[in-house]
């Protein structure tokens, strides 16, 4: 049992970094931010949120249920009424951005229901998930990890059994290889064959697939889920970008996904570990997450803040101090 005072730092942590959401969002209005430079924190922003937006609308829910101000209410439903045109788009990665884009919602029934379905439509029987698709580039009949996390109980509410099959059959890929491929693509002459990239180092690889185990493992029957997280659950609470890197760029972003899985997974203590060294060592006064690597390859934004590290960060911690209300998750 924890003194009552123990999880103080991280009761403060939370509220830098909603503090931080709330000038934030003065800053971009209606667009979504992506990723802002280290040093002097301005957001580049996209229009549509991308894979992404879904992080931001969470991220205004959880401080709008932080304040209760009318105002933060008002913006984080205009922000989830802006992902509704997901729900048609043709890419897994609606896990993401309609999942926890209304888990935590006041009024994200609509969107996330209109989304499910339109995912349990795009799921093929014939390879047992629900595929990459089109809307992002490259070949539409791939699998990739990043496409498992949300999609899991984003296809619940309509189809457990859709819901099991996309994540057993995404497990069984990426533990077919050695070192593990994060993408996997399919062709009618040789089946499944690992794809280009990410490469088998990806930080966010092994906490992407952590996440989508821990949604799992709440499933009917999900116990056998439970079983696989310590394979995926990094020696290091902030993994480098790329293990074929170690002296390289850290992922901060891929710790807090992390933190939040291991949470769902009944493992607090070690989720709090990860959460100690992120709010001790990455996370500046004013409640950023800095040290974020979202493309190591491509160089694009490789020591910066991520949208997607701020709302994990905030969602583990809420979780950890028991301050989430509300929503669905």
């Amino acid at each position: 049992m924890r003194p009552e005072n123990a999880l103080g730092w991280a009761d403060s942590a939370l509220d830098a970094v909603l503090a931080k959401a709330a000038v934030t969002h003065a800053e971009v209005g209606e667009r979504f931010p992506l990723y802002a430079d280290p040093e002097s924190g301005r957001w580049k922003t996209t229009a549509r949120g991308s894979w992404t937006g879904g992080f931001w609308a969470g991220l205004l829910w959880l401080l709008a249920r932080h304040s209760g101000a009318p105002s933060h209410v008002r913006a984080a439903r205009a922000c989830t009424a802006r992902l509704a045109d997901w729900a048609g788009a043709d890419t897994s990665t609606r896990g993401l951005i309609l999942w926890y884009g209304t888990v935590l919602a006041d009024d994200g029934d609509h969107v996330r229901s209109r989304g499910a379905r339109a995912c349990l439509d795009a799921f093929d029987a014939e390879l047992g998930l629900v595929p990459w698709g089109s809307a992002f580039g490259g070949p539409p009949s791939t699998a990739r990890v990043d496409g498992v996390p949300g999609m899991v109980p984003l296809l619940a509410t309509v189809d457990a059994e859709a819901a099991r099959s996309h994540l057993s059959r995404h497990l069984a890929l990426f533990t077919r290889a050695r070192p593990p491929a994060w993408s996997w693509l399919h062709t009618a002459e040789a089946g499944w064959a690992p794809a280009a990239g990410p490469p088998p180092g990806w930080s966010r690889g092994p906490a992407w697939l952590l996440l989508a185990l821990a949604e799992g493992a709440r499933l009917p029957g999900g116990d056998p889920f439970v079983a696989l997280a310590d394979a995926l659950t990094p020696s290091s609470a902030v993994p480098p970008a790329d293990t074929a890197h170690p002296d390289g760029p850290l992922d901060t972003s891929a710790a807090a996904i992390t933190a939040l899985a291991l949470i769902r997974l009944g493992r607090g203590d070690r989720a709090a570990g990860i959460l100690e060294v992120l709010v001790d060592r990455h996370l500046t006064a004013d409640g950023r997450l800095l040290d974020s690597c979202y493309d190591l390859a491509a160089g694009t934004a490789v020591r910066h803040e991520l949208i997607w590290g701020d709302f994990f960060l905030a969602y583990a911690l809420a979780e950890l101090t028991g301050r989430v209300s509300g929503g669905t998750g």
